[in-house]
């Protein structure tokens, strides 16, 4: 699995109930690990609906666990898996989640800003399972499409609206630009 092909909830949950007697670590930089002492505090769910740069909506799920490590580290407790999914099924007595839903773990310290991330990868060495932690990052929808988007060096022809040949094409207002004197800015100018 990589960064391009996000793992979906229910993906995650049946990798993790393979390993319920381990100790559950989440490694989110090479060579750092969330403290085992920390907690999931949340599982949320996260309807997202958007309009691309091409005027085409999109929807998805994301399913964000939260980790926080305490401030002073509890020395006698890393959680296993088991209570992972424990809380998991609990969140989900309340809360039914999209099993197709984008995971995501979100997680930040003192040394390391809070940021949302893909699970990357799983060890399984010994008594530990630990879930490598990849960022986020961002798309442009309207590549995916194909057509003519991304022949040229800046991209901008992506940010052109879908046209429907069968339909008569009605002009679109100029969208106006707050702050700036007689300026704006049209679909398919490359403002976007």
């Amino acid at each position: 699995m990589n960064n391009l092909n996000p793992m979906n909830w229910e993906a995650f949950k049946n990798t993790l109930s393979e390993n319920p007697d381990k100790v559950l670590q989440f490694q989110y930089a090479e060579g750092h690990f969330v403290d085992a002492s920390y907690h999931i505090t949340e599982i949320k769910q996260a309807p997202i609906v958007s309009v691309d740069c091409g005027g085409v909506m999109n929807s998805w799920t994301e399913i964000i666990v939260q980790l926080w490590e305490p401030s002073v580290a509890e020395t006698d407790r890393a959680m296993k898996v088991s209570k992972a999914l424990s809380i998991v099924n609990l969140v989900e007595k309340s809360l039914p989640l999209n099993p197709l839903g984008v995971v995501k773990i979100e997680f930040g310290n003192s040394k390391f800003d809070t940021r949302q991330m893909y699970p990357s990868g799983f060890i399984s060495e010994g008594d530990s399972f630990t879930v490598k932690l990849a960022a986020d990052f961002t798309q442009c929808k309207a590549i995916t499409r194909g057509g003519s988007c991304g022949t040229t060096p800046s991209g901008e022809e992506c940010c052109v609206p879908a046209v429907n040949t069968a339909a008569p094409v009605k002009e679109t207002p100029a969208l106006e630009i707050v702050g700036a004197e007689n300026q704006s800015c049209t679909p398919g100018s490359g403002c976007c």
